[in-house]
């Protein structure tokens, strides 16, 4: 399934990790994309991967990219996959230090200053906040917002023992949020006023060790909710943190920015094998 010969690179953004492709030449084939997406995400048989970038050519921006979770589906947004799309097109001299890209969520801004990048982030809807919902008879109380992808945001008292898999996996498929689906994120605050957060992620249907727009997420619900400034810090399982900028409260967020790492680990090339 793997497109012999193409050469890749493998990029981390606070621990959620990506297998980023300059695709301006339209190197890769389209025919049984996602399919090859699934292969080569595929961990301990290939190079395995939260999720696959290609950068493509733009007539709104300096470039376009397009974004598929590790089960091959295409999406339109990832925060740390958006930091890691960025400082790459920087190191390759496809854009400036300070840059835009088109997504399916429209155009963004980025901030490329060494490792650190900060994102621009689309346009939140309304956080509905504090309502009940039954998940293997237990109801929870939860919020929701969709950051150019839907998230559910749970409060915890105790992270580190929280239901991350069990509970994230059965809400990430409830009816209330069918067909798509939504990620789901447990949450704790701080003695400091930051923020613990744990994340299991549709697509890649498990826990990641960070969540870019769930961060975002999280931290535009707990400033509607009056817990949280700008810049909201969150603390990821990768042991990364990842800050997040915003004008504004409730209905009414804007300038939504997300600033962490986005470091290269490695380049490659894919054989037939992989």
């Amino acid at each position: 399934m793997t497109q012999t010969g193409i050469s890749f690179y493998k990029m981390s953004g606070s621990g959620n990790d990506f297998i980023l492709v300059d695709n301006r030449a339209a190197i890769v084939d389209k025919e049984n994309l996602g399919q090859f997406v699934a292969s080569i995400c595929r961990r301990k048989l290939s190079v395995g991967a939260d999720g696959v970038i290609l950068l493509e050519t733009s007539e709104r921006a300096d470039f376009k990219w397009r974004f598929f979770n590790a089960d091959g589906g295409e999406v339109e947004m990832c925060g740390n996959g958006g930091r890691c799309a960025a400082r790459l097109a920087y190191l390759k001299g496809i854009a400036g230090p300070q840059l835009s890209f088109e997504t399916k969520s429209g155009v963004i801004r980025a901030e490329v200053t060494g490792g650190q990048v900060k994102l621009e982030m689309p346009e939140p809807t309304t956080p509905e906040l504090d309502y009940p919902l039954k998940v293997k008879e237990e109801t929870f109380t939860v919020s929701s917002i969709t950051v150019g992808v839907p998230h559910v945001v749970i409060w915890v008292t105790d992270l580190k023992t929280s239901p991350v898999f069990t509970i994230g996996r059965a809400v990430r498929y409830h009816q209330r949020y069918a067909p798509a689906g939504t990620n789901v994120n447990f949450v704790e605050q701080l003695d400091d006023g930051t923020f613990s957060i744990r994340t299991y992620e549709r697509g890649v249907e498990d826990e990641t060790l960070a969540c870019g727009t769930g961060s975002v997420a999280t931290a535009l619900i707990a400033a509607t909710k009056g817990i949280a400034a700008s810049p909201a810090v969150l603390h990821t399982r990768g042991g990364e943190a990842l800050k997040v900028y915003f004008e504004g409260s409730g209905d009414d967020f804007r300038n939504v920015f997300l600033e962490g790492d986005a470091r290269v680990i490695y380049e490659g090339r894919f054989w037939k094998e992989s």
